[in-house]
């Protein structure tokens, strides 16, 4: 049994080493050196069959297990879209791991269901969604994004909730995205028994955003062809590129034909908490489901994802089920268990909230503008190099770009060298990028969004990146 005196200790332990791994993040290699099966080889291959200090437990983690962690947390994390913890959310995971309730029925923690719902209205004010609009918490976009397309196919009246879709003279149903959409919309598409073959990419146009007029052709073509148009998804800010899709055009086509309109915003339409970038939510008022994911850029740690909803009811009719032993009497509450697959779920509202407490609107708008100023300020850099260019438009916190030596317009070769460069970089242990495709161009990808971030990491990378570049074989 753990006594309290015990636990104490152990736990400023564990807050001391926290502290430090914030205050001195150049001890760590952003990306570890180690090869896979490493870290597994240094563990027993059962647990042990009595218990252990918390001394031992502790060393071992930082003997086997920090060296073998990809640090999020670095200030020159910028691969993917970068992330990082607010201290106060992490106090607040640490809370809510030892209240370990499971938001589930209001009864099985009021304060955690009503928690819930007013930072939702918080978050949803701050971001201009419309009032009426409910918000739930999801653990991230991709389940946000099932939830939202199973209450899409739920809209059409096919009873597939009741009787499935397998041995029934169904219409075959089709969801449109384009090739910017995140690959999650696909997974759900697979799991929802709709297909990946009838995900259809929508052409986009010189910016990477969906083409109004492919759409419409796509839709109108389809309904000819026999088959039910379910759901679109419109992205505000995609994966590679954070080019934004024209939400108001593609809701006029979605209303006219009666078709789910769901908005993937859970990187960029963070920035509409900046009166700045409040463009970002135009039309989106008019769409059925919007997504934003705070852990990605409002400092709280992983997983925190927020799916809206226009009309709740939508998302219910697909899952609520109440078998009796979870049957009460309560009236005028909301039952999160009936908003999606997950029973049980943890206390994700407190981390939230103490962050947009303790950091307050203001303050993460300072931090949001400071990110995309950086941006623009790394691309300006590339953009001025005869070498380098960039190779999309970079409205936010995301640049992508290549090195282009003068002289060399292969493509094939510009991969080759841009792999190797990006190689080069991350081996190094002082940065870590990543990459994407657009068009079939390889393009690096510089991502801001730590909350420790400064001008001096971004110009270290810029430096890195330069030194790098010099040595890749022509």
């Amino acid at each position: 049994m753990e006594q309290s005196g015990f636990f104490e200790e152990d736990f400023l332990r564990v807050t001391r080493w926290i502290d430090e791994y914030f205050e001195h993040p150049e001890r760590y290699a952003v990306l570890p050196n180690v090869r896979p099966g490493e870290i597994a080889a240094q563990l027993p291959s059962q647990a042990p069959e009595t218990g252990e200090p918390f001394d031992a437990i502790m060393s071992d983690f930082e003997r086997i297990i920090v060296p073998g962690i990809t640090h999020w947390n670095h200030p020159r994390f910028f691969a993917y879209f970068a992330t990082s913890a607010a201290p106060s959310a992490i106090m607040a995971e640490a809370l809510a791991a030892t209240l370990d309730v499971k938001v589930m029925l209001w009864r099985t923690s009021p304060a955690a269901a009503e928690l819930e719902s007013v930072v939702m209205r918080w978050l949803g004010r701050l971001l201009g969604v419309p009032e009426g609009w409910t918000g739930v918490i999801y653990d991230t976009a991709s389940i946000a994004g099932f939830t939202a397309l199973a209450a899409a196919r739920e809209s059409l009246g096919l009873a597939i909730r009741e009787n499935g879709m397998t041995g029934r003279d169904l219409p075959v149903l089709r969801i449109y995205a384009t090739e910017h959409t995140h690959s999650h919309i696909e997974k759900a598409a697979i799991a929802l028994g709709i297909g990946q073959a009838n995900v259809v990419k929508v052409d986009c146009d010189g910016q990477f955003r969906m083409s109004p007029a492919a759409l419409e052709t796509a839709i109108v073509r389809d309904l000819k062809d026999g088959y039910r148009p379910a759901a679109v998804v419109a992205t505000v800010g995609t994966t590679s590129t954070t080019s934004v899709d024209p939400v108001a055009k593609i809701a006029d086509i979605t209303e006219r034909f009666g078709v789910w309109l769901h908005v993937d915003a859970a990187y960029a339409g963070i920035a509409a908490i900046l009166p700045e970038h409040r463009d970002l939510m135009d039309g989106v008022y008019r769409a059925d489901s919007l997504v934003v994911n705070p852990h990605k850029w409002l400092f709280v740690p992983m997983d925190l994802s927020v799916l809206f909803l226009k009309d709740e009811a939508a998302v219910r009719r697909a899952f609520s089920l109440v078998p009796e032993y979870l049957a009460t009497t309560d009236v005028d509450v909301r039952n999160y268990m009936d908003y999606g697959l997950q029973l049980g779920r943890r206390f994700r509202a407190l981390k939230l909230w103490f962050v947009l407490r303790h950091m307050g609107a203001s303050g993460m708008r300072e931090r949001l503008r400071a990110h995309i100023a950086l941006a623009q300020e790394f691309a300006s850099w590339v953009a001025s190099e005869r070498d380098w260019e960039v190779l999309a438009p970079h409205p936010l916190s995301v640049v992508c770009f290549r090195f282009h030596p003068s002289g060399t317009d292969d493509e094939a070769e510009l991969e080759r060298m841009n792999a190797a460069l990006l190689d080069a970089v991350n081996a190094t242990g002082e940065m870590f990028i990543s990459h994407t495709k657009i068009n079939g161009r390889y393009a690096l990808r510089l991502a801001i969004g730590n909350l420790r971030t400064k001008e001096s990491d971004v110009a270290a990378a810029w430096s890195i990146l330069q030194r790098e570049a010099m040595k890749v074989p022509a």
